[in-house]
């Protein structure tokens, strides 16, 4: 099991360098220059000289390359030169000086995803921060609502094959996979906020989070959560409903179910003793799938709903070029996917035991 950990962790450190490298030649093959992106409208040719100086905007592209690998990294060089970019008495990180060769320290400290060009110089290690842990209960939340109900009618379904329950609801998740998120966004703001608002309190659009009427301070307001959280979550019930009473219908055929039958146990603890466990597979790989997407493309239920979440934030710095948060929020994801993925793998090994870990 260890050393199967490591090796999952090593390909994720190769995923996650292929990932740094294809966004960081993408977003710097686009026209434009960074630093007028930075200034914005301001046009001073001395600030652009400095501003490309400071970020290493005036170093050829793969010098470039090197200064975000080493940003990024958590061990990283760093000269001490007092006019070179890597210079460490610039205040960008906290960092712990591991040993020093020659005129190059080598230091141990968190990954700096930059600056925003758009937020006053804010750090996008504080932007992710301050809206990740939204977008985070938003799928959290949408994920445990497709579970929930997804398993749930998929057992329903597959104990009723060929019913007329059985086809209603196969007619509902064909409707819940096919529908794109940002009509049904679009579906449930109208209706169930803005048609039928006087009888279910809901606003059409609102976050987690929201200032109070008299500008004293925020409060949550966990009735926001509920529209954006069901649109996130119709897509994945959806899969889940059809992945489980398919995965149910194929695991009651086994011999050992038919052995359980006829040793006299009941519908009941066939299903939860025998059945269930081994039925689970496709509906955890489905689930770390959509949490992970979630996390990355709950970008349109979002931005309708204003949701202050991370799907919100990389649309306006879309409309911004603010590239730092761009590739820093893509940087945090692919990280996530791959968290979630190693995870995946060791509960496969916990669900059936005939998986085998190399």
């Amino acid at each position: 099991m260890f050393q199967y950990l490591i090796n999952k962790i090593f390909y994720g450190f190769l995923t996650l360098f292929g990932v740094i490298t294809v966004i960081f030649f993408l977003f710097n093959v686009l026209p434009g220059d960074p630093a007028r992106m930075l200034m914005g409208q301001r046009e001073d040719t001395q600030q652009l000289q400095n501003i490309r100086k400071k970020y290493g905007f005036d170093k050829p592209i793969s010098t470039q390359y090197f200064y975000y690998l080493n940003d990024v990294s958590p061990i990283s060089f760093h000269s001490k030169n007092t006019n070179d970019y890597t210079f460490l008495s610039t205040g960008k990180y906290n960092y712990t000086k591991l040993f020093s060769v020659d005129k190059i320290d080598i230091v141990l400290k968190y990954p700096y995803l930059r600056q925003s060009f758009q937020k006053n110089g804010k750090n996008v290690s504080e932007v992710i921060y301050e809206t990740l842990p939204n977008t985070t209960v938003l799928a959290t939340v949408a994920i445990f609502i497709a579970i929930g109900f997804g398993i749930l009618l998929g057992i329903f379904s597959a104990l009723n094959k060929d019913s007329i329950y059985d086809r209603i609801i196969a007619v509902i998740s064909t409707l819940g996979m096919s529908v794109p998120s940002f009509f049904s966004a679009i579906l449930f703001a109208w209706f169930f906020g803005f048609i039928l608002h006087k009888y279910t309190n809901l606003e059409m659009t609102g976050s987690l989070y929201e200032v109070d009427d008299f500008g004293e301070g925020t409060h949550i307001k966990w009735k926001n959560l509920i529209l954006p959280a069901l649109v996130l979550g119709i897509r994945p019930l959806a899969v889940i409903i059809q992945l489980m009473r398919n995965s149910l219908l194929e695991t009651l055929n086994q011999d050992y179910v038919r052995t359980a039958r006829a040793k006299g146990l009941t519908q009941y603890q066939v299903i939860k003793k025998h059945a269930l466990k081994n039925s689970l597979n496709p509906v955890v790989t489905a689930v770390s799938g959509w949490f992970a997407s979630m996390l990355a493309g709950a970008v349109f239920v979002e931005y309708i709903f204003n949701w202050n979440g991370l799907g919100k934030e990389i649309v306006n710095a879309l409309n911004t070029l603010d590239l730092p948060v761009i590739m820093g929020s893509v940087l945090v994801i692919a990280t996530l996917f791959i968290i979630i993925n190693i995870l995946v793998d060791v509960i496969y090994s916990w669900l059936d035991p005939r998986i085998r870990l190399n």
